[in-house]
């Protein structure tokens, strides 16, 4: 690896040490010449996950927009960013071990929706309202009585 100080390509690797889960490596260098001291970071290089909506259309997976998607149907809601991170990371660890290098976008619904409905009922019901596209207060009726929210 060549030295960001000197430019020569001789090193030693003083620790190298896993980082991210396993998914990376963290190399401490020391360069031969100048002795000056560097880190490097070893990834696979993995191939984007594409998300198939429901017109056809394909695009990158994004943590942000499904990160946005639950803060937004949590919102007001007795949920800590830990909860929520949390949820976040389950579903993407789900999505990459279950869905190849293609995950059809009402997969990634019912996915928060069931870690929804396990934590906060309203959340719940808040994203299914705009997943399901609810049409008339009949849906959403219907959605909350099959929750068993109403009336209890």
């Amino acid at each position: 690896m060549k030295c960001p100080f000197c430019e020569n390509m001789e090193d030693k690797v003083l620790e190298s040490r896993e980082i991210d889960e396993g998914r990376a490596i963290r190399r401490r260098r020391e360069c031969g010449t100048c002795r000056g001291r560097f880190t490097s970071y070893e990834r696979v290089e993995e191939k984007p996950l594409m998300v198939i909506k429901r017109d056809g259309r394909r695009e990158q997976f994004s943590r942000d927009k499904l990160s946005a998607g639950i803060l937004r149907a949590c919102e007001k809601r007795p949920l800590s960013m830990e909860m929520i991170e949390g949820m976040v990371d389950e579903i993407e660890k789900q999505i990459h071990r279950q869905a190849g290098r293609e995950v059809m976008s009402s997969r990634i619904g019912e996915l928060v929706m069931e870690k929804l409905q396990g934590v906060d009922k309203i959340a719940y019901v808040r994203f299914a309202s705009v997943y399901r596209k609810f049409e008339d207060p009949a849906e959403f009726i219907k959605e909350v009585k099959g929750i068993g929210v109403a009336g209890h």
